[in-house]
């Protein structure tokens, strides 16, 4: 083993050796190599002569780039084509950590790493499990899940996902969690993804309690937990009793056998699909700043290892929006945009109570999606006949069809939803007429 690594090692030891114990083997190994060419073109840098790292320049010293590619874009040179840390921009870390602070009051006075930037919250995903999971380990989400957890876990690391039913009589299935953490197995790792994608939905502010004791009574009895907590789509939230924070705000600080990760980034959030910015954020009861220190050297070495950086150009956009004054005024009036449309859903499925002969919407109150039960039919062959006969897309999943109101005109939201609905008289009357 690398004594980069060892020393990292000794470092999470001294602060909380429970977090060494969940990390995976690669985990325990990975360091960012300090001492390597990144350092050795750190210590030169403002030399006169500086023939270190891997970027060409001008003459006059200014970054050598094409003009039919910078003339596109309203940022200086450097700020686009130069290389960045691993960890990510520091200015752009320290203002992600300053937000996640205010949009989360109820971390106030807790001590959490700082940042570190991914190539979004998909590869941030895939770096928690390059840190924490071993081949087999298992991965508990509630059900329904996004499918692209599965390839991000269970393909790229080998683990297993298990799962429960994220629903028991429409709240948070908290029962279900509590079975499955307490089944055998000192370390377990949960992921919750609240706003939840498929279903749209967020716990209520009176469940997250309970989501938390259960936690923590499971991390009291013994078990070592790493939660990722995934907010892409954080904020999002549309009516009053639902929870707003991150429960990463609670999980933090919840025991000292639990390891809160938070992942999440600008991409549904602050409306920015492809920039690709995203963020790994560690929090734990009793963290200190070595422990956090050696997380984020692990990180960033993950990072490093696996694409080097996250594009410069896209952390330098997305600093330069949150220093923009009208910043926090286009993001509320871009919000409003999708709250009248989940409001509009709610509307039509109270309008038209013929709907539950067909299908019924399962909770949501959040997020960009919600998901609907079809009663009588394969949700696949109505995905298809949805393309074919009425112009319209859905996403199928084993039982539901998702719908993305926010993909979809208000306008056209009632035409959505009457075509959902129509399928049924397309399957059935031709049967009738033949009869």
């Amino acid at each position: 083993m690398n004594p980069l690594a060892k020393k990292l090692n000794r470092d999470i030891k001294a602060s909380n050796s429970i977090v060494y114990d969940i990390l995976s083997k690669k985990g325990r190994e990975m360091f960012y190599p300090s001492h390597g060419i990144l350092a050795q073109a750190a210590e030169a840098k403002g030399k006169k002569i500086n023939a270190t790292i891997g970027i060409a320049l001008e003459e006059n010293g200014e970054i050598l780039c094409l003009d039919s590619i910078s003339s596109n874009v309203n940022l200086p040179k450097n700020e686009v084509f130069n290389y960045v840390p691993s960890y990510g921009k520091i200015n752009l870390r320290k203002k992600w950590q300053e937000l996640i602070f205010k949009k989360n009051p109820s971390l106030k006075g807790e001590k959490i790493s700082l940042p570190v930037v991914t190539n979004a919250i998909t590869h941030g995903l895939s770096m928690c499990g390059y840190l924490f999971l071993n081949k087999g380990d298992e991965v508990i989400i509630p059900s329904p899940f996004w499918g692209n957890y599965r390839f991000i876990f269970d393909n790229a690391y080998g683990s297993k996902i298990v799962n429960f039913p994220i629903f028991d009589s429409g709240r948070f299935n908290v029962e279900g969690l509590k079975k499955i953490l307490n089944k055998r197995g000192r370390k377990k790792v949960l992921l919750l993804n609240f706003p939840n994608n498929p279903t749209g939905y967020t716990p209520l502010e009176e469940d997250i309690p309970k989501i938390v004791k259960t936690i923590k009574t499971a991390a009291q009895n013994g078990k070592k937990i790493v939660v990722l907590i995934d907010d892409a789509y954080f904020g999002l939230i549309y009516e009053n009793n639902v929870y707003k924070e991150s429960i990463f705000s609670e999980l933090c600080k919840v025991h000292k056998n639990v390891l809160a990760v938070k992942i999440d980034g600008v991409t549904k959030e602050d409306y920015a699909w492809g920039l690709r910015v995203g963020f790994v954020s560690y929090g734990i009861k009793s963290g200190n700043d070595k422990l956090y220190s050696a997380l984020a050297d692990k990180t960033g070495g993950a990072v490093r290892g696996n694409i080097s950086n996250a594009p410069n150009i896209s952390q330098s956009l997305v600093l330069s929006s949150f220093k923009d004054s009208k910043y926090n005024s286009q993001k509320a009036k871009k919000y409003a945009i999708l709250k009248k449309r989940a409001n509009k859903v709610k509307q039509i499925l109270k309008k038209h109570p013929e709907y539950r002969d067909e299908f019924e919407a399962l909770p949501f109150n959040s997020g960009y999606f919600m998901c609907i039960v079809l009663k009588n039919h394969d949700p696949e062959k109505i995905r298809n006949i949805l393309l074919d006969k009425y112009d319209t897309g859905t996403i199928a999943f084993p039982g539901l069809l998702r719908v993305a109101f926010s993909a979809t005109p208000y306008n056209l939201l009632e035409e959505l939803f009457e075509n959902i609905y129509l399928h049924y008289f397309l399957i059935y009357i031709p049967f009738i007429i033949r009869k």
